[in-house]
């Protein structure tokens, strides 16, 4: 029997996703139309012998999560819960603090993915890996190749490349490793508790040891419990040879920033020409010019002088008035595009309003097109003092006059703009 766990985070995280994470936890942010997770839920549902999908994170029990899960659950009728974490506690203490859940009902081996990725999700073929590779002690990490350069933001592994063995992991190096990746997506058997385990009970004897090292006094037991797969375990156990990589040539990509979202977004299109082709639309009489890759919420209301693509994903109640043209962009619910206007590598938020001749425009930060192991960078948001250009976001409630630009800036929620603006962020 398997079951999947799905890390998402908490309202501490997603920082570089704001101000997009403020109205909707980031992993119920919608990419190529529907919610992040549910890209996830999908793949798991597939596997045979999935008997359940636990998410763990440290967002209060809200409204909108609650809402998917039922929703979820009705649709892949497969068992999924949420089990909150009393503080982050890193990507192995939450796994091994519910140990019993995810263990209950005889799980024979479980996979662990992490929220912000986009991916085929090759489960099946992790699993075949995990059998052709012998005992239940070992554990399979998806990689991917990256360039020399990139590598070194992610957690590298160095393998044995005849059996696939992982020799050495480090996560970030400061220096080239190598250019197999960590992809965040991983096939434990339950014999990983004891290797979680053993890192609790050090850090439980260093907490007596040196109990106020570093830090103000905090509770002794929550710091014990901070885990990180990463850091704390996988380098242990590529020492032991128990650790093996499967390197997958299909499409990974991380989420972090919003701008990230695009390329995403752009990705799991590509993909729904064979997993959902009745996602995708199509160019009918009397509905807009469709070029490329589009997803149209059902409820959107579009002229049919309008041409949309590619990389275009359009949400609920949409409203896309005459002429208007949009590329490489996410519409989010509720939003109205009056006519005429143009949005290029933008991402629109809830219900917000785009006058008539506007042109709201960003800079893509897609991967090195030329390079086909690029991965996106995660840019930050300021370089030597300016801002780096990248898509523009509109928060929600975003009202932009008639007749201006918005030039590769980032609007915060509930702003009235009455000019144009460049390269600004808008408090």
């Amino acid at each position: 029997m398997l079951k999947t766990v799905i890390l998402i985070g908490g309202p501490q995280k997603g920082t570089r996703f704001r101000p997009l994470s403020f109205e909707v936890p980031k992993p119920l942010f919608p990419v190529a139309g529907v919610p992040m997770l549910q890209h996830h839920i999908e793949a798991c549902a597939k596997v045979p012998n999935m008997k359940e999908i636990l998410l763990i994170g440290f967002y209060q029990p809200n409204e909108e999560l609650t809402r998917f899960l039922s929703c979820a659950q009705q649709e892949f009728k497969i068992s999924i819960r949420y089990l909150q974490e009393y503080a982050a506690l890193g990507t192995g203490g939450g796994v091994y603090h519910f140990r019993d859940q995810i263990l209950s009902g005889g799980t024979e081996a479980f996979f662990i993915m992490n929220a912000d990725v986009c991916s085929e999700f090759p489960l099946p073929d992790m699993l075949d890996f995990q059998k052709e590779h012998g005992d239940t002690h070992s554990f399979v990490i998806l990689g991917t190749t990256a360039n020399r350069k990139q590598s070194m933001n992610y957690g590298c592994i160095v393998e044995n490349q005849q059996t696939n063995e992982v020799l050495h992991y480090v996560e970030k190096p400061s220096t080239f490793v190598s250019d197999i990746i960590n992809c965040g997506i991983y096939l434990f058997t339950p014999e990983i508790f004891q290797h979680i385990g053993a890192v609790f009970q050090k850090n439980q004897q260093d907490m007596l040891l040196y109990p106020y090292e570093g830090e103000e006094q905090t509770n002794g037991w929550q710091r014990a419990e901070v885990i990180r797969l990463e850091q704390d375990i996988f380098t242990e156990l590529a020492a032991q040879g128990k650790l093996y990589v499967y390197k997958t040539h299909r499409f990974w990509s991380q989420i972090k920033s919003a701008g990230s979202a695009i390329y995403a977004s752009r990705l799991y299109l590509n993909q729904y020409h064979k997993t959902h082709p009745e996602r995708l639309a199509t160019n009918e009489e009397g509905g807009p010019k469709i070029s490329g890759n589009v997803y149209i919420h059902p409820t959107a209301n579009i002229d049919p002088t309008a041409v949309l693509g590619p990389n275009v994903s359009i949400g609920t109640g949409v409203t896309i008035g005459a002429g208007v043209r949009v590329r490489e962009s996410i519409i989010l619910h509720g939003a109205t595009l009056q006519d005429h206007s143009c949005v290029l590598n933008s991402i629109v938020g809830w219900d917000s309003t785009i006058g008539k001749w506007a042109r709201v425009e960003g800079t893509p930060s897609d991967p090195n097109p030329n390079d086909p192991y690029a991965k996106i960078d995660s840019e930050t948001l300021f370089r030597d003092g300016k801002l780096t250009p990248s898509i523009t976001i509109l928060g929600c409630n975003v009202n932009i006059p008639s007749e201006v630009i918005i030039l590769n800036s980032i609007v915060l929620p509930h702003k009235d703009l009455n000019r144009s603006f460049k390269n600004q962020i808008i408090l």
